[in-house]
This record gives C-alpha cells, sequence and structure tokens, in this order.
C-alpha cells in the first residue's frame, strides 16, 4: 500500500491562514516516512504535534525507565495513574510488535524533522493525567468497573490478529480506534477521551502563532478538529475540559463511610456487653481483611514479607480512608525485591507479554498494589458481612 493511501493531509485556511493537518497511524511505518517527507516539503512556521509535555519527554528519553523511582512514584500516590499509563502503553505495544513499529513513532518522527529544520514544536494535546482522571471522576460505579475490564483485558489478552485486521490498525490511531469501539458502552469516556481533546487540540492549533502551520495527529482526531476549526470554534470552555472534576460526594463520602458503619458495629458489641462476640467480630475483621489482601499479594508474586505486610496492614488500612492497603504493600515490594537496572531497562518489552508482567519486578510492584487492594476490598465486603450476623 502506498503511504499516501494510509495517511491524509488536509488543508484548511482560514482568515488568511494556512492550517495542514496531517493524520496519522501511530503503529505505521508509512505515517513516519509521510511525516519525513511533508515537513521539509512544506516548511511550515510550527508543527503542533499531537502529544503532552509528559509523553513528548517520554518518547525523546528513550531510557526514561532507568531513571524511574518507583518509591517516589508510590508515596506520592501516582502509582494507579502509572499503571493506566502501561496498560495503555502495552496494548500499543503488542500492536506495535506486529507491525515492526514503535508506538508513537511519527510523532517523535515529527519532532525530529522539526528540529532539524528549525521549525518551532507546539505541543497541543492535554495533559494525559487530566484527560484520566476526568475520564474516571466523569463515569458512575458500574461504568468504572467496565473501564476497569476493559483495560485489565489489555493487560492479559493474547493479541493475535490477522492480515486484514492489522492493515485496518496501520489504517488508523489504534488507541482511539480501542477508545471508539469502548464508545458504544463508554460514551460518557469517549467523550472525554476523543472529542473534548479534539476541541482542545483545535483551540492550541488557532491559537498557535503562525500564518502557516502543520498539525500532526492520530487520523480518527483529524474529521473532529478540522470541524471544529472549520465552524470557528473558539474553545470558549477550554478552562472547563482542562480542569480535573472534584470527587462525587458519594465518592468523598463512602470512603469514610465504611469504616464509620464497623467501628459502630465494634461499638455496640461493647456496649451490649458480649465481649465474646466483639472478639469474635475483631477476629473476622482481622482475618477477612488480612487473608484476602495476602492471597492478592501471592498471586502477585510478592516477596513473603510484603505478604506478610498484606496480613498486618490491611486490616489496618480498611479502617482509614487516607490510605490503602496497596499503598503499603506496594512500597514494601518496592524494598524488599527493589526493581534491577535490568527491569528498568526491558520493563518496555516485558509489558507486551503476561509472563513478562510476573517477571519484571517493576510491573511486579503494580501488580502487588492492585491484587493486594482488591483483596483488601473483598475482605472488608466479607467481614462487614460476617460483623452483621456475630453483632
Amino acid at each position: 500500500m502506498d503511504h499516501h493511501d494510509i495517511s491524509a493531509l488536509k488543508r484548511l485556511n482560514l482568515d488568511g491562514r494556512e492550517i495542514l493537518l496531517l493524520g496519522t497511524a501511530h503503529i505505521s511505518q508509512a505515517s513516519v516516512e509521510e511525516v519525513r517527507r511533508i515537513i521539509p516539503a512544506e516548511m511550515p512556521d510550527a508543527v503542533c504535534i499531537e502529544l503532552d509535555r509528559q509523553r513528548f519527554q517520554s518518547l525523546k528519553e528513550s531510557n526514561r525507565w532507568q531513571s524511574l523511582n518507583i518509591r517516589q512514584v508510590i508515596q506520592k500516590g501516582h502509582l494507579p495513574y502509572l499503571m493506566v499509563n502501561l496498560a495503555l502503553s502495552s496494548f500499543q505495544k503488542r500492536m506495535g510488535l506486529q507491525t515492526g513499529v514503535k508506538p508513537g513513532a511519527e510523532m517523535a518522527a515529527a519532532a525530529a524533522a522539526a528540529e532539524e529544520a528549525g521549525i518551532r514544536i507546539e505541543l497541543i494535546d492535554r495533559d494525559i493525567r487530566t484527560t484520566l482522571l476526568r475520564a474516571w471522576r466523569k463515569t458512575g460505579f458500574w461504568k468504572k468497573m467496565t473501564l476497569l475490564a476493559t483495560l485489565l483485558a489489555g493487560f492479559f489478552e493474547k493479541q493475535q490478529i490477522d492480515e486484514e485486521a492489522l492493515q485496518r490498525l496501520k489504517e488508523t490511531d489504534t488507541l482511539s480506534a480501542m477508545l471508539s469501539e469502548m464508545g458504544e458502552t463508554l460514551p460518557s469516556v469517549k467523550t472525554i477521551l476523543v472529542d473534548e481533546r479534539d476541541r482542545f487540540m483545535a483551540s492550541m492549533i488557532r491559537n498557535c502563532e503562525g500564518n502557516k502551520l502543520l498539525a500532526v495527529v492520530g487520523a480518527a482526531h483529524l474529521p473532529g478538529i478540522a470541524r471544529l476549526l472549520q465552524e470557528g470554534d473558539s474553545g470558549g470552555d477550554l478552562g472547563q475540559i482542562s480542569s480535573i472534576p472534584p470527587k462525587s460526594p458519594t465518592a468523598r463520602i463512602l470512603p469514610w463511610l465504611i469504616p464509620g458503619v464497623v467501628m459502630l458495629l465494634f461499638i455496640l458489641g461493647f456496649l451490649t456487653g458480649d465481649w465474646e462476640k466483639a472478639s469474635e467480630a475483631a477476629l473476622a475483621w482481622i482475618l477477612a481483611n488480612g487473608l484476602l489482601a495476602s492471597l492478592g499479594t501471592l498471586i502477585a508474586f510478592g516477596h513473603p514479607l510484603t505478604i506478610a505486610s498484606a496480613f498486618v496492614a490491611a486490616p489496618i488500612t480498611s479502617l482509614n480512608p487516607t490510605i490503602g492497603a496497596g499503598f503499603v504493600t506496594a512500597l514494601v515490594q518496592a524494598f524488599v525485591a527493589a526493581p534491577t537496572v535490568r527491569d528498568l531497562e526491558a520493563v518496555g518489552d516485558d509489558m507486551a507479554t503476561v509472563q513478562g508482567w510476573w517477571k519484571n519486578r517493576l510491573t511486579r510492584v503494580m501488580l502487588v498494589f492492585f491484587f493486594s487492594s482488591l483483596g483488601s476490598a473483598l475482605g472488608t465486603l466479607v467481614s462487614i458481612h460476617w460483623l452483621k450476623n456475630l453483632l
């Protein structure tokens, strides 16, 4: 297939300015070649790239994992965000393995070609953390569960695709294609991950200085951005779609409600003077939380000391909404089985396979966090059921 068949170039004339929109595929060598050809041929005043600062740095620093301080990530509470990032990267990585092109290679090529030609680079995508937090907080509980299931499938699904499907993947923005499929069951997520970003990027392009601009964006974003630019959308709500929405009242109250109910049940047990039942209730709480959190840690192949820490921490952290069992176990795992230089260098390749997630010490810290958190949550539900029967 000729590269002109894959990438789409759209020319717009807006208020005397020429804006070129180049739609690319994130795992297509043809898109990489097209970017390298068009930038020196057109010599725009600026090249706008569908990246935020963090993803741009990630693409430029191929050894970024080597400098990752996993303990610092855990202490700052950024581990869940890093896990989601890796799940999405893992999906694209496996697709890229079958096309032989590193995901985002065309964006890296655009930046390199612009720098080589002395052309200004503009990063036009919304901060990825804002995007992910907006998607999470604007989604209901059951939709959140669907979203988590989709991401988990991205972790563990064995990706074997035929030639026809592979060709379709080459012709589109892989990640956006996956999100578009999710759009049917999760329209609010699709709106935030695709439609809002179209508005954000269109506004950034419109406000960019220069009489001739070239914007390199995923093919799935091209129609929306072109329409918004032609309609003259001012991006008036840019501040609103750039903000992280506050937690819902339910999300703020629920973490305190469960410990409150448990403490109330214990207090009632002691006030009624039935010390035997109160002791049984305390034991049920410790065993349900501790054992299930430990089991989760064991499933993640956590270190024996990490498994022990899960048993000790879960009954306590389940009564404290400000810290979860997963943060304790992940921190312990990071100390007793710290990722080696080899783990940090190989994480990009290891996360492309199911076995790799358990083999690599960095991703194993994340698995410990996830499975121990899940075990603790299940333990809380089980123990509340026991407490109701005991007290």
